[in-house]
């Protein structure tokens, strides 16, 4: 096993540099006002991963199996590669190429100007992918770079691959399929799993150092965490299927403070300075919390499930929900200060929703499976990821394939 391990990672190797990076951050950008089209993409197939935008290009996986790289200046096609399953994650930028998790159970390494496969990796699952574990799992594991290791999960595995040295340092067996992005802070990885719990590991050993284990309800008895977690202010956030929040200890792995929402899950979270922005499902509202106790300081309705998590500018956020809506949102006082319809939900959301986005009175005629549920969302253009900021650029994709780029300079 470990030679065929180093066969595959050799071809990674051989065109990797010697240290890793994350993307640099990009100076955050405020639309005050509401921004104009400047292009539509179409892909072959639904969205659900999140657009990422490097260095003038926009690269975005699709369910049609293809990873998309998009000018971000004309909309227009760049390359596309096609892999061997559907993308279901986001893409993890390097200084000299992208990694990606396909459904199919691989690791890929590629090119960035032109899409060609540099290096694989094959993970546990082998040729059977990664596969869905219900309905409503949306997403799998985006992978994550800290110094020269990438770290990402598949299947019940979280692995940890060295990109220098050309092999497989650890793998991880949690107890439930793992669909998280991993966190990474200091020395531990954090990543939650469909048994119920947040784990803690070391990211020197791969050894555990704690897991935190879900309280579950009734319909999700296991708590599942599908949400991935964020690192703040000494404590890990992560979100359960059990409509509950949780901020735990980074280091001791017990819970500080944990937040109950009364419809619906609470998996999207972002982090900035001392405020936690959640957005959640049947709840239809995004929430700004008190990081270090869990106070509400607001709530703005945004009439629709959120499952992306929001852009961060200086004053302002940008979320999108399953409507196909985009809002512009005050980060201080939570006031949204402009919503985007896009295409799909100003010519079909009659078909589904009353005016104030409500369903209709008819909706278990329309809805009767979860398959009619995808259908609706794809008629809607709904998003399921989080908005793409840069400069004066900000990049959403929806379930109906499209992927929209807007600015203010498309009014000029």
């Amino acid at each position: 096993m470990k030679s065929k391990l180093l066969f595959l990672l050799v071809m990674i190797v051989n065109h990797a540099s010697s240290q890793f990076m994350s993307a640099p951050e990009i100076e955050p950008v405020d639309f005050l006002t509401q921004p104009s089209l400047l292009w539509k993409f179409k892909a072959n197939g639904p969205i659900v991963g999140s657009p990422i935008i490097d260095n003038g290009t926009v690269f975005i996986g699709s369910l049609d199996s293809s990873l998309y790289a998009i000018d971000l200046s004309t909309g227009k096609e760049k390359w596309k590669q096609q892999t061997r399953g559907p993308i279901r994650s986001s893409v993890c930028v390097a200084p000299n190429g992208l990694f990606l998790i396909g459904s199919d159970g691989f690791l890929f390494k590629l090119d960035k100007d032109s899409g060609k496969v540099l290096g694989y990796y094959q993970t546990m699952n082998g040729y059977m992918g990664d596969l869905q574990q219900d309905f409503a799992d949306y997403f799998t594991s985006t992978p994550v770079i800290k110094d020269s290791t990438i770290y990402f999960a598949s299947g019940d595995y979280i692995y940890a691959v060295s990109t220098t040295k050309g092999y497989l340092n650890w793998t991880f067996k949690a107890g439930g399929v793992v669909h998280t992005r991993p966190a990474i802070a200091q020395n531990w990885l954090y990543a939650g799993s469909f048994d119920g719990n947040l784990y803690a590991i070391d990211i020197r050993t791969g050894n555990l150092a704690w897991k935190f284990k879900t309280t579950g309800k009734y319909s999700f008895p296991k708590g599942e965490v599908t949400g991935s977690p964020v690192v703040a202010g000494g404590m890990v956030f992560a979100g359960a299927r059990d409509n509950n929040l949780y901020a735990v200890d980074m280091r001791g792995g017990y819970c500080n403070w944990m937040k109950q929402f009364p419809a619906g899950w609470a998996l999207p979270i972002t982090v900035n300075d001392s405020v936690i922005y959640v957005g959640t499902s049947d709840d239809r509202s995004f929430f700004a919390f008190d990081i270090r106790t869990g106070t509400q300081l607001w709530r703005a309705p945004l009439g629709f499930n959120i499952f992306g998590g929001c852009a961060i500018g200086k004053k302002m956020g940008y979320v999108a929900t399953l409507a196909g809506k985009v809002h512009g949102v005050d980060l201080t006082t939570g006031e949204i200060a402009w919503t985007i319809e896009l295409d799909s939900y100003i010519a079909n959301h009659l078909k589904w929703l009353k005016k104030n986005d409500t369903y209709r009175a008819d909706i278990s005629k329309l809805i009767g499976t979860p398959s009619d549920m995808l259908v609706m969302y794809g008629q809607l253009g709904g998003i399921f990821g989080t908005p793409a900021v840069d400069i004066d650029h900000l990049v959403v994709a929806g379930y109906d394939g499209w992927v929209y780029c807007f600015s203010s300079e498309a009014k000029k």
